[in-house]
């Protein structure tokens, strides 16, 4: 008895989590391939700039309501993948990244 019921809190406690999780989920963006005001729609390559520009523009974004993350007008899937690319080369992957991953590898010879 005492199993089953530790089983059902359990449950009940990742259904809560797995719901305020889904809270979080973004929503549509109805602004995707609308141009903005200068008759632009940001691409793969403005959003692989803004992916490595991302860390910069977070902190600007904190203290200026000017500044904006993420551009809303932007073609879908390409920006994103760009974004998503250029945030990966910036934080983890790529510019900072492998210079950590070569100074481990030579402390390790």
């Amino acid at each position: 008895m005492k199993y089953s019921f530790k089983i059902f809190i359990s449950f009940l406690a990742l259904c809560l989590v797995l719901l305020i999780m889904s809270s979080c989920l973004p929503g549509p963006n109805d602004l995707r391939g609308v141009p903005d005001e200068g008759g632009r729609v940001a691409g793969f390559w403005r959003g692989l700039w803004h992916g490595l520009l991302a860390p910069i523009t977070f902190i600007i974004s904190v203290f200026s309501q000017k500044v904006n993350f993420y551009e809303v007008h932007n073609n879908g899937f390409w920006y994103n993948l760009g974004f998503v690319l250029g945030a990966g080369l910036f934080l983890n992957g790529g510019l900072l990244g492998s210079r950590r991953a070569r100074r481990a590898r030579k402390k390790r010879i």
